[in-house]
């Protein structure tokens, strides 16, 4: 694991010393901020939503304001992972070194999940402003950042075998985007009457139900094999694409 480690690291540094790093970052945190700044006003105007929940269930996955975004920022968090690597004609070199194609594979997906999780520590702030104004059950706040963790899993995952396949950041991109906003739509079935019937198996590819059940504190075992699945699946396809191009 040590050659996957150092891949990491080499591509966590080139990330965050790249302007793209903190354009991204900045938009992230001026989006949350204001997701957050909504909701808080919205709950301070009704005080009867606060009975039964606060402004940061909602923020984890109780609005549109919180799945838009992602379909967006993890491709572009992901984009660059590969296809960068191949556009400018470093690939070859990285699968010809003595390392396996397994640790590149897994050096950049480790890589992917630290830009992920980096996005997401900043958000800590609204948890301290939160408990600063009414009571906050830190066990769902935990569970809140496991279920985005675990979206995260597969995310990355999804965006790492598509830069593999693809030719260059762009293309990269627009696939991830349709792969997550295609996993999106289905579950968006489960609200139409019609799809009743197959509600319970929509439910578990939806992002909806992922977390509405992590955000109140239910840490369902279904959607953490379904997250790790998932991840597995795709990380296997990008070693397998990229075996392919050892080969080659």
């Amino acid at each position: 694991m040590k050659p996957a480690w150092t891949i990491a690291k080499r591509e966590v540094f080139a990330y965050f010393v790249s302007p793209i790093a903190y354009v991204v970052t900045v938009v992230w945190l001026i989006w949350c901020g204001l997701q957050y700044y909504l909701l808080a006003g919205l709950y301070a105007g009704a005080p009867s939503l606060s009975a039964s929940s606060n402004p940061l269930s909602a923020f984890f996955g109780g609005s549109v304001l919180f799945f838009i975004p992602l379909l967006v920022f993890a491709p572009v968090l992901t984009m660059r992972l590969l296809a960068e690597e191949r556009h400018t004609g470093t690939l070859e070199p990285l699968l010809t070194a003595p390392i396996t194609t397994a640790h590149v594979v897994l050096g950049k997906y480790l890589a992917a999940l630290i830009f992920w999780i980096a996005l997401w520590i900043p958000t800590g702030l609204y948890v301290w402003i939160t408990r600063q104004f009414g009571n906050v059950d830190m066990g769902t706040v935990l569970s809140s950042y496991l279920g985005v963790i675990g979206i995260g899993t597969y995310y990355m995952a999804i965006g790492l075998a598509m830069s593999a396949l693809a030719k260059n950041q762009i293309v990269a991109a627009l696939l991830t985007f349709m792969i997550l906003a295609g996993l999106f739509a289905v579950g968006l079935l489960s609200f139409i009457e019609s799809f009743a019937a197959y509600r319970d198996a929509i439910d578990y590819i939806s992002l909806w139900g992922h977390m509405q059940a992590f955000s109140k504190g239910i840490v369902d075992s279904r959607f953490v094999v379904f997250d790790l699945s998932v991840a597995v699946l795709f990380v296997y396809f990008a070693w397998r694409v990229l075996e392919g191009r050892r080969w080659q």
